[in-house]
Order: C-alpha cells, then sequence, then structure tokens
C-alpha cells in the first residue's frame, strides 16, 4: 500500500532508527533514549508502516497490559492528538478496544499487549515485535518469543531507559558488540536536545526530579539502579566481595530450597546450603502454569540431598476440586514442607537486607534470581509522585518472594553440627585436607 502516512514526521535523531528498519533491514534494533524523547511515537510509527508495507502480525509490547492500555491505547499527546490517530481511518478494517488489536484493510493486525502476560502470546506468528521500556519487562517474554522471530525472519525492537545493569544492560552490551547484526543507538538529552537543560534543573530545583533520576531518565546510565529498588545496592556491594561468582555445589552438606507456589503467578524455587553462617545460593528454577506433581518432579531429578523445603504460609489454604491443602498434596507426593514464619512483608525485606553480608550466589546458575532481585522495587505512585509503602507486583515479585522466605526461615536451616565438624566435612568435600576458612566458622570472629 502507498498511502503515504503525514501525521508523523520524524525527528533528527528518530530518523536513523527509522532508516534502520526500512531502508537497511536490521532485525534487532535497539534505542535507549531518553525521557521524553519520542521513543513510543516513533516506534508507534513504524508498527503502522510496516503493517501498511507487509502483511502480518505485530506486537507492542509494554510491561503490562494495563501500561499498554494507558500510554497508547487511550494516550493523548500535549497538542490533544489522540495517538490512536496516527493511524489514518481509511486503512482500519476493525478495532477490538478489548484486546486493543487493529486490523488493517489489508490483512495485518497491529495489538498491544503486556510481557506479564506473554504465554498468552503461544502459537501466534508475529512479524515484529516493540519491546517499549524493556527495562522494566520480564526478561522471558522476549526469550520466549525470540524463537518465533528467528524462525520467520522478524524484528524486534527495544526501545527503553535504562534501569540499572539488568537484562537491559546485557542486551544492550550484545547490540552495541555486534553491529553487523544489531543497530544500537544510546542518546543522552545533550545528543537529542528534545528538552532544554534549563527545564530539566527546573524539575530538580521545584523537587521534581532528584540527581539520580536525572541521570537515569534523561542522560540514561545504567550506573543506577532502579529507582526505588530495595536490593540493588546490596548486590553491588556483593559484587565487590566477590559475592556473586562461582558457587559450587558442596556434596556433603544438604540443599534446602525456598519456594514461592504460584496458582496463575510464576512457580519458584531457590536452592541453597548453609555452611556455619554462609548461605551459599547454587541454584534456582523458574516455571508456570504447571501443577505441583511438576516441581516436586524437578526437585527429585536434582542431585541433591536435600534438608528443608521452605514454603509461604498460605500453602495450609485448600484447593479448589482437591479439597486438599497444598501441603498435604506435596506430602503426598513425598514432599514435606516447611512453613516459612507469617512475618509482614517490609520485615521480610528487612531479613533479606541483613542476610545478603553473608550469602553467595552463583551467577551461572541463578541468573533469573539475580534479575529479579536486582528489579524488585516499590510500587510508584505517579498521581502524588511518591513510592508507596508496599513493593509493585511484576515478574520480579516471584523470586524475591521466594528469597524472603530463604531469610526468614533461615534458623530452620543452620547445621546443628559443631564447627569442628562442619569443618571436618569441608575438607572431606574439598579433598584436600585444608581447613574450612574462618568465615564460614561460628567459633572465630568475623570482623
Amino acid at each position: 500500500m502507498t498511502l503515504k502516512l503525514n501525521r508523523f514526521k520524524a525527528r533528527e535523531y528518530q530518523a536513523d532508527l527509522v532508516d534502520a528498519l526500512e531502508k537497511k533491514g536490521f532485525t534487532r534494533l535497539m534505542a535507549i533514549w531518553g525521557r521524553r524523547s519520542g521513543k513510543d511515537i516513533c516506534a508507534f510509527n513504524l508498527c503502522i508502516r510496516e503493517s501498511l508495507r507487509k502483511i502480518g502480525t505485530i506486537y507492542y509490547m509494554f510491561p503490562t497490559y494495563s501500561q499498554a492500555r494507558k500510554v497508547i491505547w487511550d494516550g493523548i499527546m500535549s497538542d490533544g492528538m489522540r495517538i490512536l490517530d496516527f493511524i489514518p481511518l481509511e486503512v482500519i478494517e476493525s478495532q477490538n478496544s478489548s484486546e486493543m488489536k487493529i486490523r488493517f484493510v489489508n490483512g495485518s493486525i497491529l495489538q498491544l499487549c503486556g510481557s506479564d502476560n506473554y504465554n498468552a502470546l503461544m502459537g501466534t506468528n508475529p512479524r515484529g515485535i516493540v519491546f517499549s521500556e524493556y527495562a522494566l519487562q520480564d526478561p522471558m517474554a522476549y526469550q520466549f518469543l525470540r524463537p518465533i522471530l528467528l524462525a520467520n525472519g522478524g524484528w524486534a525492537m527495544f526501545i527503553s531507559t535504562p534501569r540499572g545493569k539488568n537484562h537491559l544492560w546485557e542486551l544492550y552490551n550484545i547490540a552495541k558488540n555486534n553491529p553487523s547484526d544489531w543497530y544500537c543507538s544510546k542518546l543522552t538529552v545533550e545528543d537529542t536536545g528534545h528538552i532544554p537543560l534549563e527545564v530539566i534543573e527546573r524539575e530538580k530545583a521545584d523537587g521534581l526530579i532528584s540527581d539520580d533520576l536525572i541521570q537515569q531518565e534523561y542522560y540514561v546510565s545504567f550506573d543506577l539502579g532502579v529507582e526505588g529498588a530495595y536490593y540493588t545496592k546490596y548486590l553491588d556491594r556483593m559484587r565487590l566481595k566477590g559475592q556473586i561468582g562461582a558457587v559450587p555445589w558442596e556434596s556433603s552438606f544438604k540443599v534446602h530450597t525456598a519456594w514461592d507456589l504460584g496458582v496463575r503467578d510464576s512457580t519458584t524455587i531457590i536452592f541453597f546450603q548453609t555452611i556455619g553462617q554462609v548461605v551459599r545460593i547454587i541454584d534456582c528454577y523458574e516455571n508456570t502454569k504447571h501443577g505441583l506433581e511438576h516441581y516436586v518432579n524437578i526437585i527429585k531429578q536434582k542431585p541433591y540431598t536435600y534438608g528443608k523445603h521452605i514454603a509461604p504460609h498460605d500453602i495450609r489454604v485448600t484447593e479448589w476440586g482437591t479439597g486438599m491443602t497444598r501441603i498435604e498434596k506435596a506430602r503426598h507426593l513425598g514432599l514435606s514442607y516447611t512453613i516459612a514464619p507469617d512475618l509482614s512483608i517490609e520485615d521480610g525485606i528487612e531479613a533479606v537486607r541483613s542476610c545478603f553480608s553473608k550469602v553467595w550466589i552463583d551467577e551461572h546458575s541463578c541468573v533469573p534470581l539475580i534479575k529479579a532481585l536486582e528489579s524488585y522495587r516499590q510500587e510508584y505512585d505517579s498521581k502524588k509522585k511518591i513510592y508507596k509503602s508496599h513493593p509493585l507486583h511484576d515478574w520480579s515479585s516471584n523470586f524475591a518472594d521466594a528469597m524472603r522466605y530463604l531469610a526468614i526461615s533461615l534458623p530452620k536451616t543452620r547445621d546443628s553440627a559443631s564447627p569442628e565438624d562442619i569443618d571436618r566435612r569441608y575438607r572431606e568435600a574439598m579433598m584436600g585436607g585444608q581447613h574450612l576458612p574462618g568465615f564460614f566458622r561460628d567459633d572465630v570472629p568475623k570482623y
């Protein structure tokens, strides 16, 4: 279709992204631009043009379904124009508001969706996907859809501002280091000039934005954690001290597990060992829409000798259909749970913070856990412009909750053996006769 779309005119710094998709043929594109730089307007118009250029399905994905509705479907620009009005009426065959789906007269489909429900896209065959605010999305959404795009030669575009060195940071480095395969653009407010610097300074003076947030949102700095994040600075310290690295399984010590049991959400499991005062997190697992039998089988397939299996206190709730509680069902499957103390979320978060000084995490086996802990943050009230006192429930909550149950249940998993016995078992495990490092032992002063 040769219809000219006159309602959108790319800004000078946006034109390069347009050319990368439309003229240079890039199928992987990344644009890390500052706040209010028009990322979504540009990307949405590219989706319209791609829908008219070639028949296919394109998804425009936000972190959540409700965010997609708020930003694009119901979005109104500063001049009063609806964002959907970029699509000329004569090219629209139908619109479905409940599914946020637009069908074009040529047969193409453009649909808005959220990465919080990426499983709903199973069986679809998208030709292109925009991941908007990818830093806040569930990274499993791209991993789930990537094989589909590879199979059909589809394209993926990632637009975002940074939120610390999480999955966006990792993908950005892949893009930056592979210029033949990726179009990669990282522009600060000084590069784009889309907002006068004095406006930002005025926002800062009025108390509307902090120095840290200015660096993150306008100067696209990856060196700051997620605003309102609970654990980012603690994980940074752990990296500096070498507490995130290779953490092998010590076969002479029992492995404990901490669970967050989902019904509609994911179920997550953290595998850890307690040796003296140290907590060694050696493995983790996450999946969704499976029954308890699946997770018990995963546990049994591991080579570990188990100690405690920590579960949240609501595991006593009766399941519909079976008439049994989940703890009873687990016993039938050969798994005995230990119930975590019924503490408030706030007390649990503080317990996690307190235990980080003695936690070691394997950086290879526990990538999903580390990413979730880095992204776990307070919910933000956009009207009052303050953070609420409770966490935002998103993809990161599941592993964060499992970590909380681990932290508050540590007394239940402590090895009752004497320091001498722990030392002997450690030497046997290492097969070198070396004594257990003092930090691991209860009878050695720590500092």
